[in-house]
């Protein structure tokens, strides 16, 4: 009979304390730029660099992330990602000038990136197969709620202006969240690692981890600053050379497959049809969804005049919709309908987009005109997420967990940062010409397409989760000291 790890739960939620950390991080600077960019001066590019200056390295930092947790356990990597988080976070609250702030929302990404990914290990190690649905149904729910809390988190921080820390207290009241999540983590956290990769820190695939990072950042860095430069000839050749580039990583990460060396990325995980299909709706998905939280952000206040704790407290009916909806989605939805809860989620989702953006016809525009379609919006997000990661993870077996959770959060912080990018440059290009509800109407429409897309996407996944195929490692009996 196998031994159940007492303090999984625990163990669960000081892995969610560190999801939503990163998720609040991910999205607050919708509501916070405009006071970031009054106090420390720069432009919009500045603004689009702060959001995806994060999100950028904790995509190319996430699947060297995991590999350090298969190497030197997933406990002691978690607790050196989230001790680093709380450092960069109160370097970011202590900057001084828009380089510094960026400069230390790179570091902040690329510890974020050695935190995160050791999550679902963890879990997929303290809980028996039986119980593996509930732990990973926890974090669609946990990850929907702190993207779009976010912006009311953020916006009640800078209006409170505590202790004078105006939007400094976005970053520094990381600390005592991540100093208690610390806590708990050194407490309860099971050890695990992958057994069977060879040769210790030093099988890690440094070649993997410069084509993998230069091919994300070619991707992305000319999506941020083209715009700013007037597109040249580089910032539209640099996207193209992208492809090339991890086409080459993907194969020398077969390569070193075959030659029975570790890869970065396990070529095997690709074989398996729920995380295949998962990796392309996640990116679409996220692209879209973390894309409109930077821009509705930036147009209540930029556009509408809202103040920071307004806007904020604006959203606030898109996160009661998202909890309402990971409740029907995870209790009721997603078992009698497997994938179709994914695909009902994206059309109720759609439909509260296009109910934004027919709400932009009526004048004024105001909180309250704007809550009946963020709150429909906000349902169809959480129905979506409710099943999305246990249909994604729960067939992957032990072994490629580390590689698993790593690619699998790459890819959402890799569609955060295109997101990002993408409908921050659309917004700032059409505002320029055309005004910013010109622009505003542009997202909202491309947000529509990226959900109808994930929503038909979905037909790549299984209808429902896959039954693990070998039991979980086995957990410590007592919580480590």
């Amino acid at each position: 009979m196998e031994t159940l790890y007492r303090w999984r739960w625990l163990a669960l939620a000081a892995v969610l304390i560190a999801e939503i950390m990163d998720l609040l991080d991910a999205t607050i600077v919708g509501v916070a730029a405009p006071s970031i960019e009054r106090d420390l001066g720069g432009g919009s590019t500045t603004i689009q660099w702060v959001a995806a200056g994060y999100t950028l390295a904790y995509a190319v930092g996430l699947v060297t992330g995991a590999r350090l947790g298969d190497l030197l356990g997933r406990r002691r990597v978690f607790l050196a990602g989230l001790a680093g988080f709380v450092v960069t976070s109160a370097l970011c609250g202590l900057a001084t000038t828009p380089g510094t702030l960026i400069t230390f929302r790179v570091l902040q990404g690329l510890c974020g990136a050695v935190l995160i990914p050791q999550g679902f290990g963890i879990v997929r190690t303290a809980f028996p197969p039986t119980e593996l649905g509930k732990a990973f149904g926890a974090f669609g729910p946990a990850i929907g709620l702190s993207a779009v809390a976010g912006p009311i988190v953020a916006g009640a921080l800078v209006a409170g202006d505590v202790a004078g820390l105006g939007w400094r207290a976005v970053f520094l009241v990381n600390v005592p969240i991540g100093l208690a999540g610390l806590a708990l983590a050194w407490a309860v956290l099971p050890e695990s690692r992958a057994e069977d990769v060879p040769g210790g820190v030093r099988s890690l695939d440094l070649g993997g981890m410069l084509l993998v990072g230069l091919g994300l950042a070619v991707a992305v860095v000319p999506l941020v600053q083209g715009r700013e430069l007037g597109w040249p000839a580089w910032a539209v050749a640099l996207p193209v050379a992208a492809v090339p580039l991890l086409a080459l990583f993907g194969r020398h990460q077969v390569r070193r497959a075959r030659a029975g060396r570790p890869p970065l990325v396990e070529p095997a995980l690709f074989r398996i049809r729920a995380f295949a299909g998962g990796t392309v709706v996640g990116l679409v998905f996220f692209a879209g969804m973390t894309g409109l939280v930077l821009v509705l952000g930036l147009y209540l206040q930029l556009e509408l005049g809202f103040g920071p704790l307004q806007a904020g407290l604006t959203q606030a009916p898109w996160a009661f919709g998202v909890a309402a909806g990971s409740v029907l989605g995870a209790g009721v939805l997603a078992p009698r309908l497997g994938r179709g809860a994914i695909q009902l989620g994206a059309a109720v989702m759609t439909v509260g987009v296009l109910g934004v953006l027919a709400t932009l016809g009526f004048a004024p525009v105001t909180g309250w005109t704007l809550a009946p379609a963020l709150v429909v919006c906000g349902v169809g997000m959480g129905v979506l997420l409710a099943p999305f990661f246990d249909i994604v993870l729960a067939g992957v077996d032990g072994p490629l967990v580390g590689s698993a959770s790593g690619v699998l959060n790459a890819v959402q912080q890799l569609g955060a940062a295109v997101g990002v990018a993408t409908l921050g440059t659309v917004w700032f290009q059409v505002a320029a010409g055309a005004g910013m509800t010109a622009g505003f109407r542009v997202v909202l429409v491309a947000v529509a397409v990226t959900t109808v897309l994930a929503g038909a996407l979905t037909v790549l996944l299984p209808r429902r989760a896959a039954t693990p195929q070998e039991t979980p490692e086995a957990a410590p009996e007592t919580a480590p000291t």
